[in-house]
């Protein structure tokens, strides 16, 4: 909770610092999770496999985790969510980029669009 009173303490302007621009309201991670050894998960696979789609599933080997199993869905939500933050990213380097703006048209006339 440290993170959300320092983000509400931001968005009430209470703490210095940059402003914030965006902020997600999305679930990025799902606690639940299961652990299999690799040689269980090759034995039970399609068990394994079946258990993806309500959770992670981490396969260790040696007591260490060697991979992550998740449902397709739940990968496609993951890389959608890592892409949207890379996008925020990317948005708040360009707003924190000294200089002046590029009007619109001349933005849209440098990629070709008009």
């Amino acid at each position: 909770m440290v993170g959300c009173r320092s983000l509400r303490g931001q968005l009430q302007g209470q703490n210095a610092g940059p402003p914030i621009l965006y902020v997600s309201q999305e679930v990025l991670y799902d606690p639940r999770m299961a652990t299999m050894n690799i040689s269980a998960a090759r034995e039970r696979l399609p068990e394994a496999v079946e258990l993806a789609h309500t959770e992670a599933v981490f396969l260790e080997r040696y007591g260490h985790r060697a991979a992550v199993l998740v449902s397709p869905e739940r990968y496609d939500e993951l890389m959608e969510a890592l892409e949207e933050a890379e996008d925020v990213v990317a948005f708040d380097a360009a707003m924190a980029e000294e200089g002046p703006n590029i009007p619109w048209d001349q933005a849209k006339a440098d990629l070709g669009w008009t």
